[in-house]
């Protein structure tokens, strides 16, 4: 893996498209599917990811801002994290996992777990206001914007959760703090959070470096 991602970096960094460049070198190393799912996550050009370092901030810098969180982008990197699933810390230096299960998502027992996590982080962080995106189109979403919404409550986190059907269109556009780790949202974004990487490192787990 590792001679694989040298060998796509090195492509990708002279100007090859992304997906070419990781689908020829796994088919060269003859990696499986879930090695070319890692590579095409994990390997990203260090133009690309100098600008996306740039936009990374702290926590604490959330005091008194606005935040807006990509709902399951978030929660199933952290969900994942909680599972002891691999997390990958990519070129662009955020974490992300290999889950891939935007569109069959479930919620678990895991679910409460890590909402509890999220939302400890953002009492910790004092954000001025919290909305969290969730994709109208995934099954039981209205359930779950309903379950965060009464969570932040308890937990005394100011905001609201709803369903869209363009979440990473309102993203882009929202003009305030993003929490995400989905290249394209970062790319259109001013100031981006990693939540899951701030749970890993306080539940002391590590991520994998390729």
């Amino acid at each position: 893996m590792k001679n694989a991602a040298q060998d796509a970096r090195y492509l990708v960094n002279r100007g090859y498209p992304r997906e070419s460049a990781v689908r020829f070198v796994s088919d060269h190393y003859r990696l499986a599917e879930e090695q070319r799912f890692v590579l095409i996550r994990v390997v990203i050009s260090s133009k690309t990811a100098a600008k996306r370092k740039e936009k990374m901030i702290p926590l604490e810098m959330l005091r008194g801002r606005a935040l807006f969180i990509d709902g399951y982008n978030v929660f199933i990197s952290v969900e994942s994290i909680l599972a002891a699933k691999p997390i990958y810390l990519c070129d662009d230096g955020f974490i992300r996992d290999t889950q891939g299960i935007f569109r069959s998502y479930k919620t678990s027992v895991l679910t409460n777990v890590a909402l509890d996590a999220i939302l400890n982080l953002l009492d910790e962080a004092c954000p001025d206001r919290v909305e969290v995106l969730l994709d109208q189109q995934i099954s039981m979403s209205g359930e779950l914007a309903a379950m965060i919404r009464k969570l932040m409550a308890e937990h005394g986190v100011l905001g609201t959760a709803r369903t869209v059907q363009d979440v990473d269109r309102q993203l882009k556009e929202c003009g305030g703090i993003v929490a995400t780790s989905d290249g394209n949202v970062i790319d259109a974004s001013s100031l981006v959070v990693d939540v899951p990487a701030e749970i890993a490192k306080r539940w002391g787990f590590e991520h994998l470096v390729i």
